[in-house]
């Protein structure tokens, strides 16, 4: 089957890139050379800029900013919450992140069917485990719960980091359910081959 062409179910209308701000035109260049293209989230998010420009700056304090949580740990997170959520886009996009980050094309779909059969760490583990019940039951987390990860090392701001990613992913989650956004496919075929097998 293939896959939808459009971005969102909803096609409101995405801006040619010469009537978008210097700004975001710029960003936008930056994901060209980086990754090769601009993500449909932020293609999807252009029609309207002043929702634009928060998603961008959050989701860059959040997953590329300063933290004691590696690139890989919020990548983790993304990917764990998204599994809960079903999100295809999320699954796909960041599955491929942890593809890229981690160089173990295994670990990437480990994470999307089920975490907790990957080899992890015991402070990832538990890592997950706080952000997938924030997701699934968040009433029951209790102090318990934080006592937790920093019995393996997390600090308050750690801590704070894990669900603020946590949370910026089931808003991630549900908007792109609720508008039916497609991932770029481009994604599916990225960061597959374990390093030195490529043909």
């Amino acid at each position: 089957m293939s896959q939808p062409s459009y971005i969102t179910a909803l096609e409101l209308k995405e801006p040619r890139r010469e009537e978008l701000s210097p700004e975001v035109q710029k960003y936008f260049a930056v994901c060209d050379e980086k990754i090769g293209f601009v993500p449909n989230v932020l293609r999807a998010y252009s029609f309207d800029e002043e929702k634009l420009k928060p998603f961008m700056a959050m989701y860059d304090e959040l997953m590329l900013g300063e933290s004691e949580l590696s690139k890989l740990e919020r990548e983790m997170i993304a990917v764990a919450v998204s599994s809960v959520n079903h999100c295809f886009y999320c699954l796909v996009a960041h599955g491929s992140a942890v593809r890229r980050i981690s160089k173990d094309p295994a670990l990437g779909e480990l994470m999307v069917m089920n975490y907790r059969t990957a080899e992890l760490e015991p402070r990832q583990r538990v890592m997950l485990d706080f952000a997938v019940k924030l997701t699934e039951k968040p009433h029951e987390i209790v102090e318990a719960d934080r006592e937790l990860l920093r019995e393996h090392g997390f600090s308050n701001k750690a801590i704070w980091d894990i669900g603020a990613v946590a949370a910026f992913f089931n808003m991630s989650n549900r908007m792109a359910s609720a508008v039916d956004m497609q991932p770029n496919k481009e994604y599916h075929a990225l960061f597959r081959e374990p390093p030195g097998t490529e043909a």
